[in-house]
């Protein structure tokens, strides 16, 4: 199997588009649709260990067909920053959250930090 195969792959295996994949790594739609189609297109390996990560694939496999295809989270994630994500509603909020161009999750972030703060201080304002 040739790598566009195996990103093709990888991308309708995480259930992504392919204008969805180009958003999570930050490039065009057209890179994607040339790294899928063109043999002689090749992502960079920045793009192709974001492309990685955001199907959810190991770069072993996706770079050279061996391996396995999913990685395994946790052998990932420092033992001192591994959570495990098992309420389906923090998996889904993480998947959009994920997807979305770094500039959305910087206001996405803003925005629950603040609805954090106030709900904090509605607590313990007094009632009048």
């Amino acid at each position: 199997m040739k790598l566009g195969e195996r990103i093709r792959r990888a991308r309708r295996r995480a259930g992504m588009s392919q204008v969805q994949l180009a958003t999570a790594i930050n490039v065009r739609r057209s890179a994607v649709s040339n790294w899928e189609s063109i043999n002689e297109i090749h992502p960079t390996m920045a793009n192709l260990i974001a492309i990685a990560h955001a199907c959810n694939v190991s770069l072993d496999w996706l770079g050279t067909g061996r391996g396995a295809l999913p990685i395994d989270e946790l052998d990932q994630v420092q033992a001192a920053d591994a959570e495990l994500v098992d309420v389906p509603t923090e998996r889904k909020l993480l998947a959009i959250f994920r997807s979305l161009p770094r500039q959305s999750q910087t206001v996405i972030l803003d925005l629950l930090e603040l609805l954090s703060s106030k709900k904090r201080y509605a607590s313990v304002r007094p009632v009048e």
